[in-house]
């Protein structure tokens, strides 16, 4: 009875979205009527309200915020021209999306999704209005890279703190989630742009993208935009060979998201200086991007309430309690554990965590590589991505996109990579 009344706001909240109602007011909508639907106590309801709007804002919102202004110190500097300019030149404008999912995957290796994505978007809006192609040509590529390596790479949280539990060894779930991750990233990310480049045409950004030629180094260019990815590769580094002095923790704290996009707007506040912009200039810039990012925070931070309401009501429990009745093989078993919750919650990261936590047993039987076991949970954890998870706004959001184009792009992609990862865990398995 509660999956029904899930699924039953779920539809309430798409009916909402789609009379024009504005998404954020949509989700608290939904999660209060969520709440007393699955008779949560008015206490418990208005604690997991808060929770949710604040665990959200402390995670992500400072990030956004950051790589709001790093993207736009960037694009004012005219490093995105440049690097634009490089990349075309590299690739030829027939494989720019190509490009741009290699760079979204080296991004999305050490940098947190939504600090990637917020780094990126100049970088897609800057192609998609020099070439003149749709943006979604180079939009879906971009997210499908960042999106593999978020649900399947260490150092991110999810495949992490899986293969602690499950004793994997981290540095095997690397390799193995890399041989899936990359298959995956190219048919959901170029390969499926071609498809659906018609999908949205070129559309009004909230980062205004110059098109005009800059002069600069390349080099530089690039150093200046994936700085962030730089810094926070080298804390996960010190975070894995474990290094205990002063130095290491340092670098560890260094590396930490925040730190990392703080320092990297610094440097790239210094580097538009260098190139001849004003201070006034940079300013307003900046207050531009701060005004822009609000209106994409609100309706993120109400998807965060959503997803709380849900796991505070103990839907996703029971969700998994009902799916592990079945007789499946421990690697599909562990999929569709977390391909369920992740639908009726919408966090990839919960739903990882609370499938790792059921099938942990399985796990540790030996019947399967336990660095399989935490792949197939991550794939799962990417599965169908709809109008609970905040990821899923992010994306129509600053692509202009109606919830239909939403659907069949966004979703569709998730669930391309959610269903090769499956079958690249299985494949292994057989292999190994």
């Amino acid at each position: 009875m509660d999956v029904l009344i899930v699924l039953g706001v779920m539809i309430l909240l798409a009916i909402l979205v789609a009379v024009k109602v504005k998404p954020a007011y949509a989700l608290i909508g939904v999660s209060i009527v969520v709440g007393f639907g699955l008779q949560m106590p008015w206490r418990a309801l208005a604690e997991a309200i808060f929770l949710g709007f604040w665990s959200t804002l402390v995670s992500i919102g400072f990030v956004l915020l950051t790589g709001a202004w790093l993207g736009k110190l960037v694009e004012v500097s005219g490093a995105t021209s440049i690097i634009t300019r490089t990349l075309v030149r590299a690739f030829g404008e027939s494989r720019v999306e190509w490009a741009v999912m290699l760079t979204g995957f080296l991004v999305g290796i050490p940098l947190f999704y939504n600090a990637g994505f917020v780094i990126l978007i100049p970088l897609v809006f800057s192609i998609s209005a020099t070439l003149q192609i749709p943006v979604l040509r180079v939009g879906i590529p971009m997210a499908a890279s960042l999106s593999v390596t978020h649900g399947f790479l260490p150092p991110h949280p999810a495949p992490t703190s899986i293969a602690s539990i499950f004793q994997a060894d981290l540095f095997t779930t690397l390799v193995y989630g890399l041989v899936i991750a990359l298959p995956a990233a190219i048919v959901a990310g170029p390969l499926l742009a071609r498809v659906l480049s018609g999908l949205a045409g070129p559309s009004p950004s909230t980062l205004s993208i110059p098109v005009e030629a800059r002069q600069g180094s390349p080099a530089t260019s690039f150093l200046v935009a994936l700085l962030p990815v730089l810094i926070m590769t080298i804390g996960a580094l010190v975070e894995w060979i474990n290094w205990a002095e002063e130095w290491g923790r340092a670098f560890s704290w260094i590396g930490k998201p925040e730190v990392a996009l703080t320092t990297s707007c610094i440097v790239a506040y210094g580097y538009s200086l260098r190139m001849g912009k004003s201070r006034h200039e940079l300013m307003a810039g900046l207050k531009s991007a701060t005004a822009s990012i609000f209106s994409i925070l609100a309706v993120i931070l109400a998807g965060g309430v959503f997803k709380q309401v849900l796991v505070e009501s103990g839907v996703a429990d029971l969700v998994a309690l009902r799916v592990g009745m079945l007789s499946l093989s421990p690697l599909v078993l562990a999929w569709l554990m977390a391909a369920l919750i992740r639908v009726s919650v919408g966090s990839a990261t919960v739903a990882a965590l609370t499938a790792a936590g059921l099938v942990q047993s399985v796990a540790m039987t030996g019947s399967v590589p336990a660095e399989l076991m935490v792949l197939a949970i991550g794939a799962g954890s990417l599965m169908f991505s709809h109008v609970n998870d905040t990821g899923f706004w992010m994306f129509k959001e600053y692509f202009n996109l109606t919830l239909r184009q939403t659907f069949l792009s966004w979703t569709l992609m998730e669930t391309i990579v959610s269903l090769l990862g499956l079958l690249g865990v299985l494949a292994l398995n057989k292999i190994l």
